[in-house]
């Protein structure tokens, strides 16, 4: 390793490499398990600032957003109550796997582009630029949010953290607000005994219904890859995302389908104020309580809707401007993008992403809500998944490349490995290739029509048309390596624990169960 170094000033070293002349820091520790290490952070570009706490980290608004408010109605229109609990289980179930997988790569290399840097060092470049541009086009309908990223790192993570508990308030109160009028509240309210199941068809559409909620459903709780991205700037890696990969999966689970149970029962999927139906377009739990005359609290909802989209839509940012300073930090496009400032913000990654939003929005602002809601979804939804599937690849390589160099990564002091590997990616892969067929079919067979027209063929296929098509054309252009498990990287950002992280975790497993089971709920 040593001989593959020369010593620069300053105490830093110079790495030559495939990318060029890179300055790093190089810290010496002591391993518990392996001995010496050294840890490699690129600071030529500046650096992030590891700011992020555990409950930052695990909030709620990380992890549930507008497709839960909006989504939902539109997938009911279209699926039906039956194919709508279906799919939300199955893509809710992802969460785990996504987290499992993410979360041990993650934890021993906590770099701001996780997965794309992942997808470069043990992959292909190519893969690490079609994973990039995926998840950058989730920028679109972001305008007020820019003015966050203004200011410091920690400013975004108490924003989230903020907007979080305002959800966690909005959602409990939906669900007991549910509960309350299935079984007759409200002035105008009547027990509600499953007739939306009954009087119309469960199974809306048949496949090709099932297909257009899945998506939706993925458009829904597609973003938990985030938490990843935050993972590699967190204060304690190993606490953070140990907790969040064991928390985030039980609260959306419960969170999505709670709700969308209750959204079944209240609402008969031939309302035509659903999204997708021929009325005004509504959140389903704004119409169920309207429709029992309850005053006062479907304004609320807005609000909390309202903070909610707002939250996204800075998470959106947040995510969309790590992956471009990562993308250039590889040199898969301009270096000069990869510039961090003194208080760890990518501010040109940032005014890129910005910029790009404010133009998106205006786009959906002229064609028409609905419309442009639609491509949006196609879009992201295919970004989601098959970013999931680059993930559960990427592991399946990353697991190889510690077996070719007989690397001990999992056997050190409080290291974490996914649970019975490799049931997480399976699993996710397996799901991943059942929406990407939900994609062609209902491309094929659109809910609620016979007629296949070009519009229709682009809507559902644009996003995956378009992230393979430029991964295979950066692949034959640049000529980039597919990586050898002997000779990639494992070095570069590799993060040991550090004496204050042992401490933290000492102190932690020190606690009975029941004060460790009291972590993952409190607030504060």
């Amino acid at each position: 390793m040593a001989e593959n170094l020369s010593t620069g000033s300053g105490g830093s070293l110079s790495k030559d490499g495939e990318k060029g002349d890179v300055a790093y820091d190089i810290h010496q520790m002591r391993s518990p398990s392996i001995g010496d290490i050294i840890e490699m952070v690129d600071t030529t570009h500046g650096q992030f600032h590891r700011s992020f706490t555990p409950h930052q980290i695990i909030s709620l608004g990380s992890n549930i957003g507008s497709g839960l408010f909006i989504g939902t109605g539109a997938a009911l229109a279209a699926a039906g109550p039956g194919n709508m609990v279906i799919v939300y289980l199955l893509v809710c179930s992802c969460v785990w796997a996504v987290l499992q997988t993410l979360s041990e790569m993650t934890i021993a290399f906590p770099t701001s582009g996780n997965y794309i840097d992942y997808a470069d060092r043990w992959v292909d470049p190519a893969l690490a630029f079609g994973a990039g541009l995926a998840e950058w086009l989730v920028t679109i309908f972001v305008v007020i949010t820019c003015a966050i990223f203004v200011m410091p790192n920690t400013v975004f993570a108490w924003f989230e953290y903020g907007t979080s508990l305002i959800k966690i308030g909005l959602f409990i109160l939906i669900i007991l607000l549910s509960l309350a009028i299935v079984c007759g509240a409200g002035p105008e309210g009547y027990v509600h005994d499953g007739s939306a199941w009954a009087d119309l068809p469960a199974f809306k559409n048949g496949f090709s219904g099932f297909g257009r909620a899945a998506l939706l459903a993925c458009w829904a709780v597609g973003d938990q890859i985030f938490i990843g991205i935050m993972g590699g700037e967190a204060q304690n890696p190993r606490f953070s995302m140990g907790h969040a990969t064991k928390l985030v999966p039980y609260r959306v689970i419960f969170v999505y389908m709670a709700c969308v149970i209750f959204i079944t029962v209240l609402i008969h999927s031939d309302n035509d104020q659903l999204l997708g139906g021929s009325g005004v377009t509504a959140s389903p739990f704004v119409l169920a309580i309207q429709s029992v005359k309850i005053p006062y609290v479907s304004s609320i909802l807005n609000a909390g809707i309202m903070c909610g989209i707002l939250a996204i839509s800075a998470e959106s940012i947040y995510l969309s401007s790590r992956i471009l300073r990562t993308m250039a930090v590889q040199r898969l496009i301009p270096i000069w993008i990869a510039q961090v400032d003194r208080r760890g913000r990518p501010v040109r990654s940032l005014v890129i992403t910005c910029l790009s939003a404010v133009v998106l929005t205006y786009i959906n602002m002229s064609a028409g809500g609905v419309v442009a809601l639609n491509w949006f979804v196609s879009i992201t939804s295919a970004s989601f998944f098959i970013n999931w599937m680059i993930v559960a690849f990427t592991s399946w390589r990353f697991h190889k490349t510690l077996a070719a160099q007989n690397d001990p990564l999992f056997s050190g002091l409080y290291a974490w490995k996914s649970f019975m590997w490799p049931l997480a990616p399976v699993r996710l892969m397996s799901i991943c290739v059942l929406l990407l067929i939900c994609c062609f079919y209902v491309d094929a067979k659109p809910p609620g029509s016979t007629i296949t027209t070009a519009n229709n063929f682009f809507q559902y296929t644009i996003g995956i048309l378009l992230i393979f098509s430029m991964t295979a054309a950066y692949k034959l252009i640049f000529r980039t390596p597919f990586r050898d498990p002997k000779t990639a990287d494992l070095l570069t950002g590799r993060r040991k624990l550090t004496p204050e992280d042992i401490e933290q975790l000492d102190a932690y497993y020190r606690l009975p169960t029941w004060r460790r089971f009291l972590t993952y709920v409190n607030v504060w």
